[in-house]
């Protein structure tokens, strides 16, 4: 009841303003209603890897690549394709550390997961190498995490998994390149409990990273590993 009534104040005197354009924001989110409907939405897409299909597909389905080979994550949940927008929010959270987009990014995926997911027991984000933290000094999935784990009432995990090796930036590299690139940089330091786990990242290209991590925690004893991405490439 007390939370209720101080979320019923901070909006009437901090009411949510779109920090696209300035307009009025809608659900109590800091996006309007026209800049979210400009959203770009991942509507027919694999279930396992959330890669777009080309045709409209009404029953759940499996691309070609995860049909040939299955990735070690079960469910990958991401309500945007990474262009318009969302990439720009994306980039200037990630680069010019707008927080506020972090907020903005957690809510919108929270809207999706709400409707689709089943919840987990833990919530991991992708950890990065301490040498490119101590570099940015801040972990951009942690802060959309943090949205994510408060509204949704799900614990984040940032210790029991660790980034040891500090690979050479993702974005540069070809897809064949970027799976081994990424092979062995996570390693589990303390034991995890839980059984289901959703692995959290702002955006999922090919999917290396998330299935390194995911191929880790299956081996130390996770049994459904789920990603949660803002959006899809």
């Amino acid at each position: 009841m007390v939370n209720n009534w101080l979320n019923i104040i901070q909006h009437y005197l901090l009411p949510p303003t779109c920090i696209l354009c300035g307009g009025a924001g809608i659900d109590s989110q800091d996006i309007c209603l026209g800049c979210f409907n400009d959203l770009t939405r991942n509507m027919y897409c694999c279930y396992r890897c959330a890669e777009s299909f080309e045709t409209v597909n009404i029953t759940p389905q499996l691309c070609g690549h995860c049909i040939n080979q299955s990735p070690a994550f079960d469910e990958t949940y991401a309500p945007f394709i990474h262009q318009g927008i969302i990439r720009h929010l994306i980039a200037t959270l990630k680069f010019n550390r707008q927080y506020k987009n972090a907020r903005l990014l957690g809510s919108l995926l929270v809207n999706h997961l709400k409707k689709t997911a089943e919840p987990p027991e833990l919530i991991i984000p992708v950890p990065l190498h301490k040498l490119r933290y101590q570099e940015r000094s801040f972990n951009q999935t942690i802060e959309i995490a943090k949205t994510v784990s408060r509204q949704l009432n799900i614990p984040i995990d940032t210790k029991s998994c660790i980034r040891y090796r500090n690979t050479p930036h993702q974005i540069d590299l070809p897809a064949k390149q970027r799976h081994k690139n990424i092979k062995n940089a996570f390693k589990i330091i303390k034991p995890i409990k839980a059984q289901h786990i959703a692995i959290l990242d702002d955006v999922m290209t090919t999917g290396s990273t998330v299935n390194e991590l995911a191929r880790v925690l299956k081996k130390a004893g996770v049994a459904r590993v789920d990603i949660w991405v803002c959006a899809r490439a």
